[in-house]
């Protein structure tokens, strides 16, 4: 398999509080799901896809992240006093990730099927995108909640705010980082970028051939367990 064309960033930051009393002794992404850590789950997708270089974010108990990382080909950045969000984050963490596209994978989702990263990769165009977002149907997602992301036009644009949000963004994409890279503040969400991108026409959005389990809140965790169970077994 060749070498996977853009670095990663992985997020696994967080405040240690959408899990309850899971997170009362470690951080969210060693939460084990089907005997294994979900940072590891994500970890597994990246190294599957040829994935060369990974930068991870950390804050809540970081230092469980980094004694369960020791060793492994990645590059940690501890957000120490402040939690930066997704797009503060990933704005930190560019000069390590270079001046070309970036992955981006949340490390709180299990997905199935095709590997997100390639299926990124392999529909990327730096031509007319900035961002292009892994994507389910509302309908197909698991342990997500009721309420879509975005809206989506038969080329794949994407938008919301007019009705029609009925896809969901799934925690993987390749981003451009020009906006995150000019924006002033430090700590702000990839909304903020999307929305730039969308008013742009150059945010876009392509359909996982998989299927994918949200594992932010507990009650995710069986309804992961069972997605990879099918999947293992048929």
């Amino acid at each position: 398999m060749p070498a996977y064309p853009y670095p990663l960033m992985l997020f696994a930051a967080g405040f240690g509080t959408r899990m309850g009393a899971l997170t009362a002794d470690r951080p969210k992404p060693l939460i084990p799901v089907a005997g294994k850590a979900l940072i590891d789950h994500a970890l597994d997708v990246a190294r599957d896809a040829g994935v060369a270089r990974v930068v991870v974010n950390t804050h809540y108990r970081a230092d469980q992240i980094a004694t369960h990382l020791s060793g492994r080909d990645v590059t940690i950045i501890h957000e120490a006093d402040r939690i930066l969000e997704t797009g503060g984050g990933l704005k930190a963490a560019l000069p390590l990730l270079g001046n070309g596209p970036v992955a981006v994978l949340n490390s709180d989702g299990i997905w199935t099927g095709a590997n997100p990263l390639r299926t990124l990769a392999a529909a990327w165009d730096p031509s007319r995108m900035e961002a292009l977002l892994l994507l389910l149907p509302l309908n197909r997602t698991r342990a997500h909640g009721p309420k879509g992301d975005f809206a989506v036009d038969a080329e794949g644009r994407l938008s919301r705010g007019r009705g029609g949000e009925d896809h969901v963004y799934i925690g993987a994409q390749i981003i451009a980082p020009g906006r995150v890279r000019a924006t002033p503040e430090d700590v702000f969400s990839l909304n903020h970028s999307w929305n730039q991108m969308i008013v742009a026409g150059t945010a876009f959005g392509v359909l996982h051939p998989g299927d994918w389990c949200d594992v932010g809140h507990p009650e995710g965790i069986a309804e992961a367990e069972a997605l990879l169970h099918s999947a293992r077994h048929g």
